[in-house]
């Protein structure tokens, strides 16, 4: 059974369609990239899957059995579904453990108070800036470490699902390489990972199944081998052949 079931959803914006008629499923436990040009349409796919901050005009997105289009995006976060943004994304003025406390308190808000700090910690433990946590500003953090506070406020929220969009985008090499090992780490706590991401070695370093899209549709899907073969994905992001040669 899958996780994650979006079928045939759409999006418009006026005359602009930003996501036509997508379909595809993620199970349990698998990292899932989704590829595509500027414009695609990624990021408003998680913006719907996710209910931040809009629904999709029509099509079904199920989550864990819950039917969740159409539900607010505090609803959905808090069945297990979780996501980081492309922009780094913090309260600038809290220090770092206050955001992830914040994420811990968010995510489960029955959750004891003594348990959401230990999940906090945990969480930054995890990502490598627990021992800068305390006092330290979120706005204080290089973009990498920014990233990392995401994903750690992500994490203590303990989710089934998490959705990262373009955690490679603005990081040196030596930076993505220790991305690539926090997601595979993060994705063997058992969390189930969807990633967006222009960087194909990125993705198919982590993939176990690719999606591409372009001008807001379903372009090809499955290994990612196979997917980054295809002439029309090669048009797509190169324009020809020759030019992928």
């Amino acid at each position: 059974m899958a996780l994650l079931a979006v079928e045939g959803v759409c999006k418009a914006f006026g005359s602009l369609k930003a996501v036509d008629e997508v379909s595809f499923t993620v199970a349990p436990g698998e990292i899932f990239g989704i590829a595509g040009p500027n414009g695609s349409g990624k990021s408003t796919l998680f913006n719907l899957i996710t209910g931040i901050p809009f629904a999709p005009d029509r099509g079904r997105i199920v989550f864990d059995g819950d039917d969740i289009q159409g539900k607010p995006g505090h609803a959905i976060a808090r069945l297990g579904l979780a996501r980081t943004f492309q922009r780094e994304t913090s309260f600038d003025g809290l220090t770092m453990f206050e955001n992830v406390l914040i994420g811990a308190s968010y995510g489960k808000p029955d959750r004891a108070a003594a348990a959401a700090r230990d999940a906090a910690a945990e969480a930054l433990e995890f990502v490598g800036l627990e021992s800068r946590s305390f006092g330290r500003l979120a706005g204080e953090l290089s973009v990498f470490d920014r990233k990392c506070l995401m994903l750690a406020t992500a994490i203590a929220m303990e989710p089934k699902m998490l959705l990262l969009d373009e955690p490679a985008s603005s990081l040196t090499r030596p930076e993505i390489e220790t991305s690539i090992g926090l997601i595979r780490r993060t994705a063997a706590r058992g969390i189930t990972i969807v990633l967006i991401e222009h960087v194909l070695t990125f993705l198919m370093s982590l993939s176990q199944h690719l999606l591409v899209l372009n001008q807001g549709r379903v372009l090809a899907a499955g290994e990612p081998a196979t997917v980054i073969a295809d002439e029309r994905v090669i048009e797509a992001y190169l324009g020809t052949r020759r030019a992928a040669a």
